[in-house]
């Protein structure tokens, strides 16, 4: 005999949710949708009719006017290495320190952790001028290697992060490998690094926005126009070109944002999936 079931009705919230969703998400992509509207407009546009939604006419000159205006291929490729490195780095390094923290207990170890996490509620901006003095101590002013070098040798949130994914493995994997004779170097490479693989993605996408937003650094430490990186450079777009022709420096800025966007579109899922389960619910 077959039941029937009536479906329950829904509740008014329910109804609301997902119109209340779409306008909140509009919102949020309005400022990027008028961006790249602003990128086809015309100067005689921007200067008579400024607010203006569309574009009349369509100019797509301006993309290329951008690109040719200033080395911004250097820089692409400047941000794009750099990027590079510093999430292959950081993603070595914090979870190496992270399994030592979650798996190798050893006296005051627990002090240490926190003492290293509250790190991370020091703001760039308070040791600045000791971090420029040491970088020119070393002689690493106006080089990349001062924006590799201690983005790949210190992060907090990083280690705290790649900790919570590695509690979330089972320590029996680990004690099998190691009575079958294995290392500590051979459980963290061939059980541990495979076994976060979703959570280290996830770090690796905040990390890549993290190095190529990075302004304030490169701002201070670099001199030479070879070297600027694109959030840099944009600056210089805003100096040339901010009193007269909008619509270039939009274009600039549309492109400073299609790596990191396709990025995020890539990876979006799987960083809300390793947040929302192994990398909150370690101990």
């Amino acid at each position: 005999m077959t039941v029937l079931t009536t479906p329950r009705p829904r509740s008014r919230g329910s109804w609301l949710k997902h119109p209340l969703v779409l306008a909140a998400a509009l919102l949020m992509v309005a400022p990027f949708l008028w961006m790249l509207l602003t990128s086809f407009k015309g100067l005689p546009q921007l200067l008579t009719d400024p607010l203006s939604i569309l574009p009349q006419p369509w100019v797509f000159t301006n993309w290329a006017d951008a690109w040719n205006a200033l080395p911004f291929g250097r820089a692409y490729a400047n941000s794009i290495y750099i990027t590079v490195l510093v999430v292959a780095g950081t993603l070595l390094t914090t979870s190496m320190a992270a399994y030592g923290f979650a798996r190798i207990p050893f006296k005051g170890s627990t002090v240490l952790f926190w003492v290293f996490l509250a790190m991370q509620m020091v703001p760039k901006q308070v040791t600045l001028v000791p971090f420029y003095f040491l970088m020119a101590k070393i002689g690493w002013v106006d080089s990349h290697l001062a924006l590799i070098i201690p983005a790949i040798m210190v992060n907090p949130f990083g280690v705290f992060l790649a900790r919570q994914f590695i509690a979330s493995v089972p320590v029996e994997l680990e004690e099998a490998a190691m009575i079958d004779g294995a290392s500590r170097w051979r459980i963290y490479w061939t059980i541990i690094l495979p076994a976060i693989r979703p959570g280290l993605g996830a770090l690796g996408i905040i990390v890549a926005l993290d190095a190529w937003n990075n302004f304030l650094l490169p701002l201070v430490l670099l001199n030479s126009t070879d070297l600027f990186t694109v959030p840099l450079l944009l600056s210089q777009f805003q100096g040339q070109f901010g009193g007269m022709n909008y619509g270039i420096v939009m274009a600039a800025t549309a492109l400073s944002t299609v790596p990191m966007l396709i990025a995020f579109v890539i990876g979006q899922r799987q960083i809300i999936e390793s947040l929302a389960t192994s990398g909150l619910g370690g101990r």
